[in-house]
């Protein structure tokens, strides 16, 4: 009986083993599925990456409106489309002021006046129209209905070739020259702004820094392609062809630097130059535009040849620690994004202080509130040079004023005229640009101390005539 027993009764700890062989089982199952859920994924992500756009359309060398090809590329355009945005930083962007509109300008929104935040820059620039108006930049959606509706265009008769920055052209220019881009550019330079204005549709543009065919970034500003061939000659490198000759990281920079430059217009025909064949150095443009005896307006107030800067973020980036180490523009405006598993550049182009985890924390180890303080550090220091050189300029601009009251005439005021204009450039140089300084902190306030120092100087000068009276 007992054996029977025995012979019938189940092993000691056989329910334990089962339940562990059935949970191992289980735990088994589970890990092969999320490896296969995870490899099919990774599958997924490499065709993403294989493939990182459907073609929707076909895109040509005549496809001008972006939103052709949005349907391409939907997460650059979404991005694009957001430069409607306005929202300022400390030192720079813009806000939205309303407006009433009216038949001659339907804007029910600008940006805030310069003129308003300080008046002593209708002085800076008396008899010129940016004196008139001068607004805070808007994003790149706005450039062009900016440029059409403002006031400016009531004091002056502003060329085409304000088209240059504040329109796609690439198109116009090429339709305008029966193919040939720097005919069409040479011909709506010379129109009057109405006429040019007739023959754009579009702010900047995809085709503008784009090949429809390969995606490569491309140069078809001819401002730039003139002037960077330019710059190279005086560095000792000839027929520099940028399209074929630049790194893809210096084109980052480049397809920016189409516009974001100094210039002036050249002639009766208004060709657009950028004044780079002694270098990039605000010292340099000076000297060669004292070659060519160019001046964009005589002051009002003084009589002085006086020099307008209008946005040379090129130059100053130029001169700054971030190009000696070769971060381009793309890199801190329009930083890399992760969407899936593509790497896209942000078309949402800002300053980078509203984006500092992407644009500046890729690169600096610091917390985002650490970064702000100092970029706005550099900037609240420029902002205080600048002032200074703001009130120096004034006092000359004022004892010359005084002296051409009191009989002096141009030939004994010449010298003063001369520091005049070089004061007043040198600070419009750090004015325009749109950093604040940040670009090339030490460069900024080199520029700043200059202006100053040319300030003081011509004062020198005034009271050197009125000692030999």
């Amino acid at each position: 009986m007992n054996t029977s027993v025995h012979l019938h009764s189940r092993p000691a700890g056989s329910s334990g083993a089962a339940g562990w062989f059935i949970l191992v089982t289980l735990v088994a199952a589970l890990a092969a599925v999320a490896a296969l859920a995870l490899l099919m994924n990774i599958q997924q992500r490499k065709e993403e990456a294989r493939n990182p756009f459907f073609r929707v359309v076909e895109l040509t060398d005549t496809t001008e409106d972006p939103v052709v090809w949005g349907q391409n590329f939907p997460m650059q355009y979404d991005g694009y489309t957001r430069t409607v945005d306005q929202k300022r930083t400390r030192f720079g962007g813009s806000e939205a002021v309303p407006r009433t509109p009216t038949d001659a300008d339907p804007r029910s929104v600008v940006a805030q006046s310069r003129l308003e935040e300080d008046p002593r820059l209708k002085t800076m620039w008396a008899g010129y129209a940016f004196a008139r108006d001068f607004r805070e930049e808007r994003g790149h959606a706005y450039m062009l209905e900016d440029q059409t509706f403002t006031e400016r265009q009531q004091v002056v008769k502003q060329p085409g070739a304000c088209m240059h920055c504040h329109a796609s052209v690439y198109v116009p220019y090429k339709k305008l020259g029966d193919g040939d881009l720097i005919k069409g550019f040479e011909k709506m330079n010379a129109m009057p702004y109405a006429d040019a204005r007739k023959l754009v549709s579009h702010p900047v543009a995809c085709i503008d820094c784009h090949d429809p065919v390969t995606l490569q970034l491309r140069i078809t500003r001819p401002g730039f392609l003139e002037g960077i061939r330019a710059l190279k000659a005086s560095q000792g490198i000839p027929d520099y062809d940028v399209n074929k000759m630049a790194s893809r990281q210096e084109m980052r920079s480049f397809v920016c630097a189409q516009c974001h430059v100094e210039y002036y217009f050249k002639g009766e025909q208004k060709r657009l130059v950028y004044p780079w064949s002694k270098g990039l150095k605000v010292e340099q443009i000076v000297a060669y535009y004292d070659e060519v005896q160019h001046k964009d307006w005589v002051h009002k107030d003084t009589g002085a040849p006086a020099l307008k800067a209008q946005h040379p973020e090129f130059e100053l980036w130029n001169q700054g620690i971030h190009a000696r180490s070769g971060v381009a523009c793309a890199d801190c405006h329009m930083p890399y994004t992760r969407v899936g598993a593509l790497k896209i550049s942000d078309h949402h182009v800002r300053s980078p202080l509203l984006n500092i985890s992407h644009a500046c924390q890729t690169c600096h180890r610091w917390s985002e509130t650490e970064l702000k303080e100092r970029v706005e550090t550099i900037q609240e220091r420029t902002y205080q040079m600048r002032n200074i050189a703001m009130d120096a300029l004034m006092d000359l601009i004022k004892d010359i004023k005084a002296a051409r009251e009191a009989g002096q005439t141009d030939a004994q005021l010449s010298e003063a005229l001369n520091f005049q204009r070089k004061a007043s450039f040198y600070l419009d140089f750090i004015e325009a640009e749109n950093s604040m300084g940040f670009h090339a902190p030490q460069e900024a306030v080199r520029i700043l101390g200059e202006s100053i120092n040319f300030s003081r100087k011509g004062q020198n000068s005034l009271r050197s005539l009125l000692a030999a009276r």
